[in-house]
């Protein structure tokens, strides 16, 4: 699978860590930025890897900023993603099974590297369960086709 990676200057670190855990499971992948602590907007990386998704370019993406929380927002904004913030596996296993999240969003300032690192691999092996599920996540793909009032 192919996987874009992103991150803020908080997040560098993890996102480096990440990426191995991701390499070592045999996937493909992209670093999209940054790559230094030097503050930067962590919007910019967002887009980028919510863009690569909804585009197909990649699967799946991760991104990593101090909570998750504004790489998540961001990246929901962008048609096509389902981007969720994990802090634990139990919620990374229920983003994908439930809502076919397609964007893991990790807090570099809430999680040690080991716990991201048990995130990621719970993430990336956790299929779509579909069924009821299904109807729901293409409830939410119909709302991002209808216009805000």
């Amino acid at each position: 699978m192919k996987i874009a990676v992103g991150c803020d200057h908080r997040g560098c670190e993890l996102k480096n860590a990440v990426k191995k855990v991701a390499e070592e499971m045999g996937h493909t992948v992209q670093d999209m930025g940054t790559w230094g602590t030097e503050s930067v907007d962590y919007p910019d990386f967002a887009e980028a890897v919510a863009r690569a998704v909804a585009s197909r370019q990649a699967e799946r993406g991760i991104l990593i900023c101090g909570t998750g929380i504004g790489m998540c927002i961001t990246a929901n904004k962008v048609r096509g993603v389902r981007a969720a913030v994990c802090w634990d596996m139990f919620s990374a296993m229920r983003s994908r099974k439930h809502n076919d999240a397609n964007v893991l969003c990790l807090g570099s300032d809430m999680l040690a590297v080991p716990l991201a690192e048990a995130i990621v691999r719970t993430w990336l092996v956790t299929e779509h369960e579909g069924g009821r599920h299904q109807r729901r996540v293409e409830k939410i793909r119909a709302l991002e086709e209808r216009p805000a009032r």
